[in-house]
């Protein structure tokens, strides 16, 4: 063994969103990074749709760590200008439920704008956001290796090497691999797990095509059920039994000029088996026809690249930290992109990898004890997740049991958001990282609102009653009441946004609603949620005194 130092203090596989983000932050704060890849930018990415937990992740970490170029991805306005002008505008996550050769009932929609006071998301055009972040990664001080394929992994007690297909070896102190499913690591350490744990099963096609007419140009919907907001202006979940198609325009605003949309369906394999005498255009072709509107949107529509057509895209690790080395982000495992939950994970998993990363580095220990919070992490961000998404899928078959999924998986999502802003404006006010670090004490590690136990309860009920649906014990109305009823008597799901609401399907606060929401959740008896209302309100109206609130 070589008793010479490595070259490198942390070897990074896989440059793309996660590897090269992460890459950037070690680099910025002085540590030899090789950011290496089997293949090269600008390439073809999906996973393209913003939330506003994946904005905040970016903002702690531009503060953090000195990464102010971060704030441009983060900031819808700014994006075009500072990144490209390919990027679209994500207001909305929009929802219509579809049965086969019927027209869509308009009552059978949901919406829910995101407000501006938490976040101005974007649809990320990932050839360019990811090459963007990979030249930041190199203008930080990472060294590169594109088009090299690692073929073998060793540890020593000091080190990693690293061996390329072209018969080059790389040592490192450390070694991630955010490299995606055919991860080297997962391979070489053998930790997948087979079948992958989780209850969910979908597998998916997918693409970028030009000529998809907006959703609101192919239906005729009365006034008093129109959304408010035009379906063309945010992400468009089109539902039908266990699957659903996704429309992710680039073009839905004046500033971009990327004519683009990304096109995709995910569907439960078990029940629709992957045709083998058929290419992915003509089952593409033969799905949407069922669904008249869906195919009515697709008319004169062509892909401008071949279909990516998966078997079960669901995966897991049994293991994602040891001696020397992580297995990040989609490495380490995937579930589906319901709910655009893939990049927020992974920043959120940079957030607690990239300080425990750099104190090891300082101190030369690399023990897996000091990186167990990271795989709790990990896994818990995959397991709520599975939870959220098969309880979704599940009640894709009857509308008032989707409705009350609608209503669990909503009500969490602005506490979720609202922690995070908090730890940023008293990051901003005293530059203390300790306030990072409290949000990591959360009792619920991955849940979207992890601090708080009746909100995990209120999950937890969703998913006995969706299985029990799923099993035959229960029909649709008993399961949907069942939930409902918890929705309506938790202190968790305030009254603010319409959540108990039935009859208030389309959530589309105004300023003034965001606060008279921070007033109710301020008085509540939840200290986890008076809390973080009495934060923000103080902000809220500091900043209003000031002519605007940002929320952050």
């Amino acid at each position: 063994m070589s008793t010479s130092r490595p070259e490198y203090d942390v070897a990074i596989l896989g440059a793309g969103i996660a590897g090269s983000s992460l890459g950037a932050v070690l680099a910025k704060q002085g540590a030899k990074v090789l950011l290496a890849d089997a293949g090269s930018h600008p390439r073809f990415a999906v996973g393209e749709s913003m939330i506003p937990q994946l904005t905040a992740w970016m903002e702690v970490l531009a503060l953090r760590y000195d990464v102010p170029e971060l704030f441009a991805l983060a900031d819808a306005n700014v994006i075009n200008e500072k990144v490209s002008n390919t990027f679209g505008r994500k207001r909305h996550f929009g929802f219509m439920l579809h049965h086969p050769g019927e027209e869509p009932d308009p009552s059978q929609a949901h919406q829910f704008v995101i407000p501006k006071q938490l976040s101005e998301s974007s649809h990320l055009f990932r050839q360019d956001s990811d090459a963007f972040l990979f030249r930041l990664a190199v203008s930080n001080g990472c060294d590169t290796r594109q088009n090299w394929m690692v073929t073998k992994v060793a540890f020593d007690d000091d080190r990693v090497t690293l061996l390329g297909g072209d018969g080059r070896e790389v040592c490192a102190r450390y070694l991630v691999d955010a490299s995606g499913f055919r991860s080297p690591l997962a391979e070489h350490l053998e930790l997948r797990e087979k079948p992958a744990r989780f209850r969910h099963h979908a597998r998916s096609m997918f693409t970028h095509m030009v000529g998809v007419t907006p959703f609101d140009d192919v239906v005729d919907t009365p006034d008093a059920l129109k959304p408010p907001a035009r379906w063309h202006e945010g992400t468009m979940h089109h539902l039908f039994e266990r699957g659903w198609f996704w429309i992710i325009p680039f073009d839905n605003h004046d500033k971009s000029r990327n004519p683009l949309c990304s096109v995709g369906v995910t569907l439960d394999e078990r029940l629709y088996p992957k045709p083998t005498d058929i290419t992915p255009d003509e089952e593409f072709a033969q799905l949407i026809a069922r669904f008249p509107a869906v195919e009515r949107q697709f008319t004169g529509a062509r892909k401008v690249r071949e279909w990516v057509s998966t078997g079960r895209m669901q995966y897991s690790s049994n293991k994602t930290v040891g001696k020397r080395w992580c297995l990040m982000s989609h490495a380490a495992g995937f579930l589906d992109p319901l709910y655009s939950r893939g990049m927020s994970n992974t920043f959120e998993l940079i957030n607690v990898l990239a300080p425990r990363l750099l104190a090891a580095l300082k101190d030369d220990d690399f023990s897996e004890e000091r990186f167990a919070f990271v795989e709790e992490m990990e896994q818990g961000l995959l397991n709520w997740n599975d939870i959220l998404v098969n309880c979704s899928y599940i009640s894709f078959t009857h509308f008032r049991l989707w409705d009350a999924v609608f209503r669990v998986w909503g009500s969490g999502t602005t506490p979720g958001t609202l922690r995070i802003n908090n730890a940023i404006r008293a990051f901003r006010a005293t530059g203390d990282p300790a306030v990072f670090e409290a949000l990591e004490k959360a009792p619920h590690t991955g849940l979207w609102w992890p601090d708080s136990d009746a909100f995990k309860e209120l999950v937890e009920a969703t998913e006995r009653a969706c299985l029990l649906y799923e099993s035959g014990e229960i029909d649709g109305d008993t399961a949907a009441d069942m939930i409902l009823r918890m929705v309506e008597s938790s202190e968790a799901v305030s009254r603010s946004f319409g959540w108990k609401d039935l009859d208030h399907r389309f959530v589309f606060p105004s300023q003034s609603d965001m606060l008279h929401y921070l007033e109710e959740i301020s008085g509540s008896p939840l200290p986890e949620l008076s809390a973080l209302g009495t934060q923000a309100l103080a902000a809220f109206r500091a900043q209003a005194a000031k002519g605007g609130w940002t929320g952050r």
